[in-house]
Order: structure tokens, then C-alpha cells, then sequence
């Protein structure tokens, strides 16, 4: 790493004197806050990395306009990582992968995809991209969008006419989508929709309707305003949540703590590799997918070796598309990664709340549109879970004179990320077993998304009003969540094969059994894509849906593999398949896609999901019908909710879990956990 930093001062010594003289700045604060090592490959770029992108970038295109929208680890070839995890001399230059950087920037309006060789301090690549979509949205033109309105004359006017305080209000922009225009929008833009706070906190469920503020990114001006009717704001009255402020109940629990006196039975090395129990795997953090975790293996005791579970799993994409087909409405549909960030969105955690009191924290670094790298502390946790429930148990009372008990609990390692994306609050966990089961979780809670109404009971309803009235003068929207995972499992091994293990109802044929049927398994092994393509709750009978590895066996002969436990929000896309919405989503028709690994295929709502139009996702790619049959494969998993709103979730909502669970078939010769 030194004579990265060597290389890297050197080649900026021609840049334009202000450059150098942020260079110095950033250079100093990089040094005396944060290690210059690396530890691992697949490590998030390091503050010292980001600072070396943006200049390197900054001085490559000098004095052109650079706005920074992503910038993550180039992840090196995966060949290289798996010879360099097992080489027995990591730190040896010549086993470690060269580190790169993608980064996704405007330059005059032109979108460039650059990928930045960290070691050589210069620019592999810029490609420009002329497709449909933009990148991601940053948090600093948003900000600076939703502040438009407020020097807008027609904006103050129309607050004046609805007798509302200007300085109570507040506002938000939102991704505008594609409804079938064919040619590529021009110009990057967003709806702008307001709210008003005036005696609560909670701005969400009091907004403005009738107001639409579509703002042009690039230009930073208002390029139209409607204001198409006057509805009542509902009352701040019954809004708030801070639990200060509301009566406590005589019935409220006792204060639990967690104690662990001899400390955690984890280790988290400088390079964010965890070892728990038998589990090794690493972290990291990204500003479009959050919390990445890879190279997920468990140690065998009888083979005396760790064996590969995961090599890289992350949220690929959050769908969140609202029924409401009114003007100020039809628009939100939101694709939370690939338009805001869920890693951008994140949120530091708090100690003995968010994450219990043995917990260990990990900071995330991104780089805002100017490229000034920045700083999210404790943005994921980890902890070890205990929470009474039983690992396995037996009581044997079957011996004559005997009674045989042993019991035991079920100890767990959690790893956490929060993301708060606008109004919705998303944790997600990773839950290492000791069984070698990976139990992956997301928790919705914030706050609904809610229209303005006329209404205030039941009854008045007459026509179609796209939601439930929680509130009076309040519809919380009908919408749905879907999260896309991408699970590179590689069970024992890159090659693996995708099972689905049919149970099948059979008639008793002979005499020997009273019984007349039972049922038997029918394994079909996908050879292709299209085999492997599976909506669940669509098929009739029952299945098992295994990764397995075909040249490998156990003992006594069966294909080891990892099982996928869906956790009963299998869910559906209910859009026709020719709306736009969907097209964009198409992704979500099935709950499970199989591809064969191919490093640019990480998005499945595609790279460029601002306004696109749906051309370059999961389920575009995996029409080439590719052979995934003993391949390098990646599972991709789809689950949610179709949410329809209730009074119990005003003014906020209790968490409601999903998910879904990747547990061992007949990986290991026995119970793990003896």
C-alpha cells in the first residue's frame, strides 16, 4: 500500500493548484482517521481509495463538470479471489487481486461507466452510456430539488390559498418512471410532493395533494407546476410516535438487558472478516445494494476444513410499486436500490437499540456528488442471539426404568443493516446458525405512504380510493414490496446444479399395505434458464428447491447441497405484465431466476434504473437461455408483501418480517451441531 500512496502523489503533481491543495486536506483527514491497509479483496473501498478515485477522475477531466452517483469495489475476477483465499500467504503481492473502482459519473450531461486501477493510480476504462436510464440519484440534488419550491412564487401562492404556514412545510422529490414514451427522456428528473408538519414530527401522514412540482435535475429549475385541487390536510392530532409525548401503559414490560461476562464469542478482523462457532465470512458495505456478504463458509469437523457456502449475497433490488392511479399517484414506483441507493439510504444504528448491548459496529464510506468521500458510522452490527429458543431437544421415556433429557439452546450470529428510504424503514439481517443454516430477514416499519382525502368514515366511500382509510381525511396507499436478492451460492465448490425435488402422490399398486396412496420424491436437475424459472404458489403439489454440487456425494451417496426454505411471502407481482411499472419490474414474475455467473449481472432492475425502460434486467438477460447445469450459478430470489394498509399501522408501523432461509441438504454426513 505504500507505494500505492507513493504512486498516487506522484501522479497528481500536475494537476490545477486547488486539487492539490484538497488533495492535502483529504490526505490528512484519510491518515489520521483510518488504517492505509487492506486486509481483504472484496473490503469496501477504503477513504484513502475514494479520495484517490476522485481526483484521479477530477484531474483526468479537467475542467469539465464531474458529478459522482456511484462508486463501489470493482470486484476482482473470481477466479483471483478463490486463489487467493486459498493460498496460505495472503499478504503476498503476488496473490492478491489488483483493486479497482467503478464509478458511475456525469460529465456534461453524458453518463460514463469509469473503472479506476487503484494500484497503477489511473483510468482502465470510460465507457459512455447511451442507453435508457440514468444512475443513481444523489442526495444532494435531491435536497437541492426539494427546495425549489420555496422561492416558486405559483408554490407560495397556492400554500397561501390553502391557509397553510410556509415555514411548516416541508418537501420531498420523488423518481418520476417510464410510462411507454419511446424515444430516452432527455432530461433527469423528479416530482416533487410536500407535506406539513405544524404540530408533529411525523410529515408523512399530513400531506399537501393536488400539488405536482416536476424539477429537471441537470438544470436545477421547475419545469412544470400543477395544482389541480384542494383537499383537506389531515390533523396533526393522533400523528405522533415519539414515545415521550404519548401516555404510558400500566401494562409495559420490564427493561431486559444482554450480558455476555467473558465478552463476544466472535472475532472481526481489521478487514471485516467474521469467525463465529464454525462460520467464517466477510462484510461489506456498498452504496447501492447496503450490506454485501461473502465468501460465507462453515467448518466441517469431520473433514477437518472449511467448506464454501456463499461466495457473495446481497440485495439486488426493492420494488415498491402503489396502486393509487390518481395524477399526483401513478408515478410511485419505486425501485429503491438502483434509484436512491439502499446503502446510501442506510442509517447509523443505535447502541442497545437498534442492535443490543454486545454488539460490534462496522462504518460504511461512500462519495457525495462532488466526489468528498464521507463517513457512516456504524452503519451494520453484529451480535450473537439468544432468545430462548431450543437448537434441538429429546426426551426419551421409551426405556423402561430411564427418563433421558438433553436440550439444546439455539445460539445465533446477526448481522444488520438499517436502511430508511424515505418514509419506509428496512432491516435487514443475516442469521448464522450453527446447524450451518443462513436465515435472511427484512423488517418493514416507518411510516405509511398516505393520501389526502375527503373522507372521513367509511360509509362516504363511493368510488374507487386505491387504499383503506386509517385516519380521517387519511388513505393509506394499497402497494407491495419485493426484494431481489442475488445469492452466488457456491456449495462446496463453483459447480453446482439447480434441483427441484417434485413430491408426487402415488397410488398404492399392490396388496401389501392397507393404505391406498403416499407420496415419493421426483427430482428434475434444470439443464438451462428457462428450467430453472419458478413462480411459487403457481404449481400444484409440493417441492423442494436445492443447489446442489453433482461431483461431490456424501457417504452413503447423496448430492450434497443448500436447500432454499421460502418464509411464506413467496409473493406475486398482480400488475398485468404490459404495464410499465411491470415491464421495468419484470424481474418480480418469478419468485426464483438461476443464471450462470457473470460479474456485470449483479443488478436485476439493471445498472441504469432511473427511467428505464425495463430492457436490461434479470429477466432480459436470462432469455439467451444459458446451460446452468453443473455451472457457476447464481440464484435469484424474490419474496414481499402485497401490503394493504391498516389502522394498527398509523402513525407508525409495528415491524412486519420476511424472508427466507438457506439451509444444508445433505451437506454434512450428520447434525452438525452434536
Amino acid at each position: 500500500m505504500d507505494q500505492q500512496i507513493l504512486r498516487f502523489i506522484t501522479s497528481q503533481l500536475t494537476m490545477p493548484l486547488f486539487f492539490k491543495i484538497s488533495l492535502f486536506f483529504f490526505f490528512f483527514f484519510v491518515i489520521s482517521s483510518s488504517p492505509l491497509q487492506y486486509n481483504h479483496p472484496l473490503e469496501s473501498l477504503t477513504l484513502f481509495e475514494l479520495t484517490q478515485v476522485t481526483n484521479i477522475v477530477k484531474n483526468s477531466y479537467f475542467p469539465l463538470n464531474v458529478t459522482f452517483h456511484y462508486v463501489g469495489l470493482n470486484e476482482p475476477n473470481k477466479q483471483l479471489v478463490l486463489s487467493w483465499l486459498s493460498s496460505t500467504h495472503h499478504h503476498t503481492k503476488s496473490t492478491t487481486p489488483p483493486r479497482e473502482a467503478i464509478v458511475i459519473t456525469l460529465i456534461d450531461q453524458k453518463t460514463h461507466e469509469i473503472i479506476v486501477d487503484l494500484s497503477s493510480v489511473s483510468i482502465l476504462s470510460d465507457k459512455i452510456y447511451d442507453g435508457h436510464g440514468y444512475p443513481m440519484l444523489t442526495l444532494q440534488e435531491q435536497t437541492t430539488a426539494d427546495e425549489l419550491a420555496f422561492s416558486y412564487p405559483p408554490f407560495i401562492s397556492s400554500i397561501k390559498k390553502r391557509r397553510l404556514k410556509l415555514k411548516e412545510v416541508v418537501c420531498q422529490g420523488f423518481a418520476v418512471g417510464w410510462y411507454g414514451e419511446k424515444r430516452k427522456s432527455t432530461n433527469r428528473m423528479v416530482k416533487v410532493m410536500c407535506y406539513y408538519l405544524d404540530g408533529t414530527v411525523n410529515l408523512y401522514m399530513r400531506p399537501i395533494e393536488g400539488i405536482t412540482i416536476t424539477v429537471l435535475l441537470d438544470q436545477m429549475t421547475i419545469a412544470s407546476y400543477i395544482d389541480r385541487l384542494i383537499v383537506p390536510v389531515p390533523k396533526a392530532n393522533g400523528t405522533d410516535y415519539m414515545g415521550s409525548k404519548r401516555q404510558r401503559s400500566s401494562h409495559e414490560s420490564k427493561s431486559t438487558k444482554i450480558v455476555q461476562p467473558d465478552g463476544p464469542s466472535f472475532t472481526l478482523d481489521n478487514g471485516n472478516t467474521v469467525r463465529w462457532g464454525n462460520w467464517k465470512f466477510h462484510i461489506a458495505y456498498d452504496m447501492r445494494a447496503g450490506m454485501i456478504i461473502s465468501l460465507a463458509s462453515i467448518f466441517d469437523a469431520d473433514k477437518e476444513e472449511f467448506r464454501s457456502v456463499l461466495y457473495r449475497g446481497f440485495v439486488s433490488e426493492v420494488f415498491v410499486p402503489y396502486m393509487d392511479m390518481t395524477e399526483e399517484w401513478y408515478y410511485r414506483t419505486y425501485f429503491d436500490a438502483g434509484e436512491y441507493g439502499f446503502g446510501l439510504c442506510a442509517v447509523e444504528l443505535e447502541p442497545s437499540k437498534d442492535c443490543p448491548e454486545n454488539a460490534k459496529f462496522i462504518d460504511g464510506y461512500f462519495i457525495s456528488q462532488d466526489g468528498t468521500p464521507g463517513k457512516m458510522p456504524n452503519v451494520i452490527c453484529i451480535f450473537e442471539r439468544y432468545a430462548g429458543d431450543i437448537m434441538w431437544r429429546h426426551t426419551e421415556l421409551a426405556i423402561p426404568g430411564k427418563k433421558i433429557r438433553k436440550v439444546r439452546p439455539e445460539v445465533s450470529l446477526v448481522v444488520r443493516m438499517v436502511s430508511t428510504v424515505g418514509n419506509y424503514d428496512y432491516i435487514t439481517d443475516y442469521e448464522f446458525k450453527q446447524s450451518g443454516t443462513i436465515k435472511v430477514t427484512v423488517g418493514l416499519t416507518g411510516l405509511l405512504e398516505v393520501r389526502g382525502s375527503i373522507y372521513t368514515h367509511n360509509d362516504q366511500i363511493k368510488e374507487e380510493v386505491y387504499g383503506t382509510l386509517i385516519a380521517e381525511n387519511t388513505l393509506g396507499a394499497y402497494h407491495d414490496h419485493f426484494f431481489t436478492y442475488h445469492l452466488d451460492l457456491d456449495v462446496d465448490g463453483h459447480e453446482n446444479s439447480f434441483v427441484k425435488n417434485n413430491l408426487k402422490t402415488r397410488r398404492a399398486i399392490n396388496k401389501s399395505s392397507p393404505r391406498k396412496s403416499y407420496w415419493t420424491v421426483v427430482s428434475e436437475t434444470a439443464e438451462t434458464e428457462s428450467d430453472a424459472k419458478i413462480q411459487l404458489g403457481s404449481s400444484r403439489g409440493a417441492f423442494e428447491l436445492v443447489v446442489v454440487n453433482p461431483n461431490k456425494k456424501t457417504e452413503v451417496g447423496n448430492e450434497i447441497g443448500y436447500c432454499l426454505i421460502p418464509g411464506g411471502s413467496a409473493t406475486s407481482p398482480l400488475l398485468s405484465d404490459n404495464d410499465y411499472p411491470q415491464i421495468r419490474g419484470g424481474f418480480t414474475k418469478y419468485n426464483v431466476w438461476v443464471t450462470p455467473y457473470n460479474k456485470s449481472e449483479k443488478w436485476a432492475g439493471g445498472l441504469y434504473t432511473d427511467q428505464s425502460h425495463g430492457d436490461d434486467t434479470l429477466a432480459i438477460w436470462s432469455l439467451r437461455d444459458r446451460e446452468i447445469k453443473n455451472k457457476d450459478i447464481v440464484l435469484w430470489y424474490t419474496f414481499g408483501v402485497h401490503h394493504v394498509p391498516k389502522q394498527e399501522d398509523f402513525p407508525i408501523m409495528p415491524t412486519l418480517s420476511t424472508g427466507f432461509e438457506l439451509k444444508p441438504t445433505n451437506f454434512f454426513q450428520h447434525n452438525p451441531v452434536l
